[in-house]
């Protein structure tokens, strides 16, 4: 069979959306040989055995069939049980829904909040999917800035400036990707009294909640604005899930109905036995440990990738207290991000992601993630030193 030659059209919202730069620059490198992957944020670490277990009992036990839209009760309620222990947060099984992985949890709240012509604050820079979510909904997006100066955090009387009474929703993504940053819980509370005031949602996207550093704290943003807030959540980064597109969402309760309708026809429900899966990786004691085991990797490995960037010219890294990543300063090469990101792989064989990727405000930064083991971060490191010690 061969199809015909002639043009073919997709929609103006999906021709509206532009292809990941991450995913751009992970695709060229893979067909390169003796290349370090500093680039895609996922965990090198392999899910916990308990985990895997869960999910072949589960196939054993015959969970392989249909189950409710929102997700089966006993994960909804391990939802709520894990805020409750961790955090003293009374939410309910109705408040949650259980959804592929914490970008289904983002793009049904855009679609679900959201009417053609409302306005979205997105801060600059920002995580790849939410300026694209909010293409699909037909959505005005406003860009609000983080700068270095301020830790990478909103600036409250800034984001209060950029409201109108056409202002929807408030984006929120702590410990932030790309920049490692936390949330100190002062800012926090001014956002969540802005979104009180004005009406205004707040989707808050914390996959990355459990790795933070030197003493850095999170709370969740329902602490602070619990009818305004909907909680997007991941067990990807948390327990090196990725691959089992398994997240939530906790939201109030109509919004999560507003939800559960959408992903009844975009996914109808995640895989059965990967759910009963993410119930053992929730209540397990073992999986819990593994996460503090990957959280002390990943401490050390942060550790020695700024202590070695001082040592590489042309680069000032601001030093992250979450996430796995490394936002550094590249303006003094004179180049351009993505330049920078081109020439690095070409001269190096080392992938970063130019902050341009992120948004205006991530030009003369790249993106170095530290998921990955200590000997090719170390390799990485020796190789941008020796190349920018020749520019």
């Amino acid at each position: 069979m061969s199809y015909k030659k002639r043009k073919h059209f997709v929609t103006e919202r999906i021709a509206l959306i532009r292809r990941s730069k991450i995913r751009e620059l992970f695709e060229r490198a893979s067909k390169m040989e003796d290349v370090i992957s500093l680039g895609i944020g996922e965990p090198d670490f392999d899910t916990p055995q308990n985990i895997k277990e869960a999910a072949k009992k589960a196939l054993d036990e015959g969970w392989t069939h249909y189950t409710p839209n929102a997700g089966i009760p006993p994960l909804r309620e391990a939802v709520a049980e894990y805020y409750d222990k961790f955090y003293n947060l009374k939410i309910f099984p109705e408040n949650v829904i259980i959804t592929a992985g914490a970008y289904e949890a983002t793009y049904l709240a855009f679609e679900t909040i959201l009417e053609e012509g409302d306005e979205v604050i997105i801060p600059d820079p920002a995580f790849v999917c939410y300026a694209e979510d909010a293409k699909v909904a037909e959505a005005k997006i406003v860009r609000l800035p983080l700068r270095e100066e301020n830790g990478f955090q909103p600036d409250p009387d800034e984001l209060l400036e950029l409201v109108t009474k056409r202002t929807r929703m408030i984006v929120v993504n702590y410990p932030n990707n790309p920049t490692g940053a936390v949330l100190d819980e002062e800012v926090a509370k001014a956002i969540a009294d802005i979104a009180q005031d004005y009406n205004i949602y707040i989707l808050s996207d914390e996959p990355y909640e459990h790795f933070l550093y030197d003493g850095a704290k999170h709370v969740p943003m329902i602490k602070y604005a619990p009818d305004n807030t909907i909680l997007a959540n991941s067990f990807s980064k948390t327990f090196a899930m990725t691959g089992w597109r398994l997240g939530f969402a906790v939201a109030p309760e109509e919004i999560i109905k507003g939800m559960v309708k959408l992903h009844a026809y975009v996914v109808g429900n995640v895989a059965s036995f990967v759910q009963v899966a993410g119930v053992t990786a929730l209540r397990d004691e073992a999986s819990w440990r593994a996460v503090e085991e990957m959280r002390r990797e990943y401490a050390e490995r942060r550790k020695l990738v700024l202590e070695h960037l001082e040592e590489v010219p042309y680069i000032k890294a601001f030093e992250p207290k979450g996430a796995f990543y490394i936002f550094a300063s590249i303006k003094d090469t004179g180049m351009k991000s993505e330049e920078f990101a081109e020439w690095l792989l070409e001269k190096a064989r080392v992938v970063v992601v130019p902050g341009s990727a992120f948004g205006q405000k991530g030009e003369g930064y790249v993106r170095i993630s530290y998921a990955t083991s200590k000997e090719k971060l170390l390799e990485a490191m020796q190789r941008m030193k020796k190349a920018l010690q020749e520019l």
